[in-house]
């Protein structure tokens, strides 16, 4: 049996979230059909509002509404390290633990030659470009652990090093595999105080 098409495409636009497959994404649009009315708008409306507001910010790549963004305005953090991450998430993570207080950049992905992910596809660029013209003495490599993340990190070491800034990756409390978003604080501070020099 087809499923009528206003449900078909509701299906199929749930099926493009990551992680959300068909049975996923049909137990998705049924409950949305069975919301009222006005819940189902004011979650259209948020969509399209943070789809509208948010832009990344033109210093540092962490998704904000104003730009530049809020941590890169403040001028009471440690404006000599730079912790550098995949994604805008990662940063949400690591600010929970409110034990790091220098600036961010954000990759906005990994290399990943298998993808077809290379240097020019990532926010690389703008880092070494932003490195060039600050008085940055270390840059802490946050990728996730993974041998895509692990490449990046070496990548970066590379890259930075001959401009004579120090260059640290977490280490401990991260377990190989696992994702930065998903650790605890307590991990998260434990791989930011045991950071090794690469």
């Amino acid at each position: 049996m087809q499923y009528p098409e206003a449900i078909a495409k509701l299906i199929d636009s749930y099926m493009k979230l990551p992680g959300i497959g068909s049975k996923s994404a049909t137990r998705l649009a049924f409950y949305t059909i069975d919301m009222d009315e006005t819940t189902v708008k004011e979650f259209a409306e948020s969509l399209l509002q943070a789809k509208k507001d948010l832009h990344y910010c033109s210093i540092c790549g962490n998704i904000t509404d104003t730009d530049p963004c809020e941590i890169c305005r403040d001028t009471s953090r440690n404006q000599q390290e730079i912790l550098v991450v995949e994604q805008p998430k990662d940063i949400m993570a690591l600010e929970k633990m409110d034990d790091y207080h220098g600036l961010y950049h954000v990759l906005h992905g990994v290399l990943s030659p298998m993808d077809g992910k290379g240097p020019e596809d990532l926010n690389i660029a703008p880092l070494i470009k932003r490195l060039q013209h600050s008085d940055v003495n270390e840059v802490i490599i946050a990728t996730n652990a993974s041998p895509e993340g692990e490449a990046t990190a070496m990548y970066l070491a590379r890259l930075i090093k001959p401009a004579g800034i120090k260059v640290t990756r977490l280490a401990h409390g991260l377990s190989v595999g696992s994702d930065i978003e998903y650790a605890d604080e307590m991990t998260l501070q434990r791989a930011v105080e045991g950071r090794q020099e690469m």
